[in-house]
């Protein structure tokens, strides 16, 4: 498969001194060296130090070689965030292949279209997790993919047809096939290595192109930002197959030589007895992990003094639920921004004041560029909102066989995010919502990400979505969507109204309409789908 990508001589030109130019298999090879004994990754089920690691990389490495697999072909892999989802990227990084990591709760629809997209050549599935027949939904969609060679499953009911992944990890083949043939693989950093597809909030997910360089530097934003050592344990819940979990849970321990600890099912309770157990310094994940972990009744019995950083991700984070987190645990709230497209982009700071950490979304990483800009394309000035657009070393090269799509989400070298945000003077961001986002009442543009602030500041409520809604006399009027803490009465209009009016906000802000639900409808990283909310409430309008 060929692929099209923005790499040119002048776009590497640009970049070249600024990345690394180097593959994960760099820093594999580091950290085995430096502490082979040292644990590695760790899931429910097994832990493995460098060591081991190393072995099983090459051995799969080998297997892979051996039925037929090369570089450039597509490995698709739907695993739970298991070790062996580590050392299947890393294997088939080692013979020059592309990863397609899949999210596990993706069904037919959207598995049929992915694996097809990409033209991989060997998917691996779990036989079952919560209670879902991966291999039958194979099945179902095989006859799709003409170039489709190879199933595993991980395992032990393995249906006629498809292979064990057991056997691809225990079979021996280092003894029939010399370990030295990887090593002379060659390795370009500018190469593909990830083809991962976006969350899909506006309904289309695309798939992602990045390459080593781009993964490796915007991983290594991290270690600087975050003062990571060796002596670091990271906690990683966040799916393997969203870019978070990707780029800074599958790969980012192994760039500093660290320890990681996974969780395939998200789970607050165990997350504290993993820091106590593992001695845990820092995790990343959804906004919404951050308000399980901080509104957990019993917290206090928890031995937490190893946690100094929790990074929260994927939505913005109420004012009021940091302020709970600092009552709570001792650990810093680091609040950043980024997109499949380039990882994370912007990150608060340890040493940030409390405004810049309760009140932002952090400022950029070294490299990484962003500006706002109004409708006609101006930078707008110190507060003012407007369209987010970024650039920089971590940028993905396109998206897969969309390069008329790739181009139009570009405006001057500048990638279009699609969100909006204001700017400080001091470079740092919010993000305020989408473009899409954008309530223009009579005229009038409504701050959404301040009257949800205001909103998250009631006792009784756990989220609060601002939308926007059609009027036929103003054109858009907002609405609420709200859920409440549990056995709290539900807000209705008049007792919303009565708590912005004892707040001060301008009347003209109000929302004025209100929908109290309980689920909000979410993307597999756990972002709220506003698109999903705009259908509903037009529904009933």
């Amino acid at each position: 498969m060929k692929l099209d990508t923005l790499l040119n001589q002048e776009y590497v030109e640009k970049y070249q001194s600024i990345w690394p130019n180097r593959t994960i298999l760099d820093y594999l090879k580091e950290a085995i060296a430096k502490y082979p004994d040292k644990a590695a990754i760790i899931d429910k089920k097994s832990r493995y130090t460098y060591r081991e690691v190393g072995k099983l990389v090459d051995r799969v490495a080998l297997g892979l070689l051996e039925i037929g697999l090369g570089k450039g072909d597509v490995i698709s892999i739907q695993l739970p965030n298991w070790n062996e989802f580590v050392i299947l990227h890393y294997a088939a990084t080692r013979i020059g292949a592309i990863t397609n990591p899949l999210i596990p709760i993706y069904r037919d629809r959207e598995i049929g279209y992915m694996v097809g997209m990409v033209e991989s050549k060997m998917i691996v599935v779990p036989d079952r997790f919560r209670g879902f027949n991966y291999p039958a939904m194979i099945e179902r969609l095989s006859h799709q993919w003409p170039a489709l060679e190879h199933v595993y499953v991980h395992g032990e009911n393995v249906p006629s047809g498809m292979k064990a992944l057991a056997a691809l990890f225990e079979e021996p083949w280092e003894e029939r096939m010399d370990v030295k043939v990887l090593d002379e693989i060659e390795h370009n950093p500018n190469d593909v290595t990830e083809i991962i597809f976006t969350s899909g909030t506006t309904g289309n997910p695309k798939g992602v192109m990045h390459t080593h360089n781009t993964l490796c530097v915007s991983t290594n934003y991290w270690i600087e930002r975050l003062r990571l050592t060796s002596d670091d344990v990271m906690h990683m819940a966040s799916t393997f197959a969203h870019q978070t979990g990707f780029g800074y849970g599958v790969r980012l321990p192994t760039h500093y030589a660290g320890t990681a600890v996974y969780q395939d099912i998200w789970n607050p309770n165990e997350f504290l007895e993993l820091i106590e157990k593992e001695g845990i310094t820092f995790t990343a994940g959804a906004t919404p992990f951050l308000e399980d972990t901080i509104r957990l009744e019993g917290i206090g019995n928890y031995d937490l003094s190893t946690l100094r950083a929790f990074v929260a991700l994927g939505a913005p984070i109420p004012r009021q639920l940091v302020k709970e987190a600092n009552e709570k645990v001792s650990c810093k709230i680091l609040a950043g921004w980024g997109q499949s497209e380039n990882g994370l982009v912007t990150l608060t700071k340890l040493d940030d004041s409390e405004e810049k950490l309760t009140g932002t979304d952090g400022v950029p990483f070294s490299g990484m560029e962003v500006k706002v800009v109004d409708m006609n394309g101006e930078i707008c000035p110190p507060h003012q909102e407007g369209s987010l657009l970024a650039r920089g070393p971590a940028q993905f090269v396109g998206y897969l066989k969309r390069m008329d799509d790739t181009l139009a989400e570009h405006q001057d070298g500048w990638f279009i995010t699609g969100d909006r945000a204001v700017m400080d003077e001091d470079g740092y961001i919010r993000i305020s919502g989408r473009d899409k986002d954008v309530i223009i009442r009579g005229g009038e543009n409504i701050p959404v990400a301040y009257v949800e602030n205001v909103l998250y500041e009631h006792p009784d409520i756990s989220i609060v979505q601002i939308i926007a809604m059609p009027d036929r006399r103003l054109q858009e009027k907002a609405c609420a969507f709200i859920s409440m803490k549990p056995d709290k009465t539900p807000l209705t209009l008049q007792t919303m109204q009565e708590f912005l009016e004892q707040k001060g906000m301008a009347k003209q802000y109000w929302p004025e309409h209100v929908e109290v639900i309980d689920k909000f409808p979410r993307t597999p990283s756990g972002k709220i789908k506003k698109f999903r909310l705009r259908e509903m409430i037009s529904e009933q309008v």
